[in-house]
């Protein structure tokens, strides 16, 4: 199998987990023979083709800054996919790849693939991560309207999708005509990395990790977190940066305990990140907006017992099953879970049996089974 990969950021590179997936899933592929090329941005030091454990990093357009302010640039996204066109319509028209696969996001190096292979009988899929619909409104407001036109014409557009959830698979289906079948391949964690992750110095019992944005609701946790301090001699440690800091610092002052919250910003070591899911006994998180929930996984793998919302946006409650514990999302709900955790309340499932789905390896396998159907015509 020969396959092409489209993403104008290419990890470790750049790091975040779309272009995660990419690495994850091609590594293991070029380690069963499979030839396996990445089209991006020259974000690595060399020449602008090498290899790459395994793999062909092929630069279609230069290193360029992906945000304006706080969101992704819209110029880039056009930019990379302008410059990916040419390259990639000659060497699919020199019939080098069996298939392609496209991120979705920021959707226009779709469009650009889809048009490079006009007139060839390479299969293109597609990789949802999220469908963003009305959420386009909170994104970018007046501007709302081109978000929600950019994403609907790239639903439109002949393809296989992969979605990682069942939620956005429903989301995806109700924007695109019925077509090719909608596959689901979730996002994975190397679950043995997680259970050597080396621990920290110092740990807390409660954990979250994430970005500090409105939707996270990190302002539930530490108002929960003090209703459970009279009763519990627990810390709270608060891993990631965001918008929202500022003010949730500001709020931990006003906390009974706020000797007992620490923020620990964004850890640049990933393998911290782990090493804190070691060590922590409860991993809380009451974001009501998830389109999978990485960290409910990896902290899962770390047999942490997993506290999530319930909420229709959110995946979590396929991600963790009854291997963790839902709630929603009220300052009530989440006092009243974490007192339980607290007291040793476990899931029904054994968290780390659960995490061992989400493997690499077996999300591999099934993203190889999905590729091969999209070939072989069987999709």
């Amino acid at each position: 199998m020969r396959v092409a990969f489209v993403s104008n950021v290419v990890y470790p590179f750049v790091t975040g987990g779309a272009e995660k997936r990419i690495h994850e899933i091609g590594t293991r592929l070029a380690n069963k023979g499979h030839d396996v090329t990445i089209y991006g941005r020259h974000f690595w030091d060399g020449p602008r083709e090498t290899t790459h454990e395994g793999m062909t990093l092929r630069a279609v357009a230069p290193e360029a800054d992906l945000y304006a302010e706080d969101r992704r640039s819209i110029t880039e996204a056009i930019d990379f996919a302008a410059r990916a066109l040419p390259q990639l319509r000659r060497h699919l028209r020199r019939d080098e790849h069996d298939i392609v696969v496209a991120s979705v996001f920021p959707y226009f190096p779709v469009l650009a693939t889809k048009l490079a292979g006009l007139r060839t009988d390479t299969p293109l899929v597609t990789t949802w991560h999220e469908v963003w619909g009305d959420y386009w409104e909170e994104y970018l407001g007046h501007l709302s309207p081109f978000g929600k036109l950019t994403e609907r014409i790239t639903a439109h557009t002949p393809q296989h999708p992969i979605v990682i959830s069942s939620i956005t698979a429903d989301r995806l289906a109700a924007i695109r005509p019925a077509r090719e079948t909608i596959e689901i391949v979730p996002n994975g964690i190397n679950v043995e990395q997680v259970r050597n992750a080396p621990l920290p110095e110092q740990g807390y019992d409660i954990l979250f990790a994430g970005r500090l944005i409105e939707h996270k609701n990190v302002d539930v946790l530490l108002d929960a977190f003090d209703q459970i301090t009279s009763t519990h001699d627990a810390t709270l440690g608060i891993v990631g940066d965001g918008p929202e800091r500022e003010r949730l610092e500001a709020k931990r002052k006003s906390l009974t305990h706020a000797d007992r919250v620490e923020f620990l910003g964004f850890l640049d070591d990933y393998e911290g990140v782990l090493g804190h899911m070691r060590a922590a006994d409860v991993f809380a998180s009451p974001s009501t907006r998830e389109g999978f929930g990485i960290t409910f996984v990896e902290a899962m793998a770390a047999d942490c017992t997993v506290i999530a919302a319930d909420h229709p946006d959110s995946a979590a409650d396929e991600v963790i099953d009854d291997a963790g514990l839902l709630v929603d999302p009220t300052v009530e709900s989440m006092t009243e879970t974490l007192d339980d955790a607290l007291h040793g309340e476990r899931p029904p499932t054994k968290p780390v049996e659960r995490a061992q789905r989400y493997d690499w390896d077996t999300v591999a396998d099934q993203a190889e089974t999905v590729y091969q159907r999209a070939i072989d015509g069987t999709w």
